[in-house]
């Protein structure tokens, strides 16, 4: 395979995304994340970083639970404004009406579970 430019002509990222892959390649393989396997797999991939990053990663990776990274959705940032409240809740019985009104509203606020509809795609195709 050709040489189709030098690290200079790639995006900074490309090392931490380098590095990235290979601690998740490791992961996966049950092995030891470490700097120096870290190097080895860049390097068997013919990507080139910056010598501080395979360390980088080691040191940081070594102190966190792989799976839990893996698994909890973070939200990266401050959120934008989330949706609007509730509605209110179901208003006071009528004096004299008892409990028993407020039940059967209840079951008519209750709808029928909706089928999924085929929207003409799917996420997997």
């Amino acid at each position: 395979m050709k040489n189709q430019g030098s690290m200079a002509d790639l995006p900074l990222d490309n090392n931490a995304l380098a590095c990235t892959y290979a601690a998740l390649i490791l992961h996966d393989e049950g092995l030891e994340i470490d700097a120096s396997k870290i190097l080895k797999l860049t390097q068997a991939a013919e990507v080139e970083v910056e010598g501080f990053w395979p360390g980088l990663f080691a040191k940081t990776l070594a102190r966190q639970d792989m799976n839990k990274l893996l698994t909890t959705i973070s939200g990266g940032g401050p959120a934008g404004g989330g949706g609007g409240g509730g509605g209110g809740g179901a208003a006071a019985p009528a004096a004299g009406g008892g409990a028993a009104p407020a039940k059967e509203e209840k079951k008519k606020a209750e709808p029928e579970p909706e089928e999924d509809e085929d929207m003409g795609f799917s996420l997997f195709d």
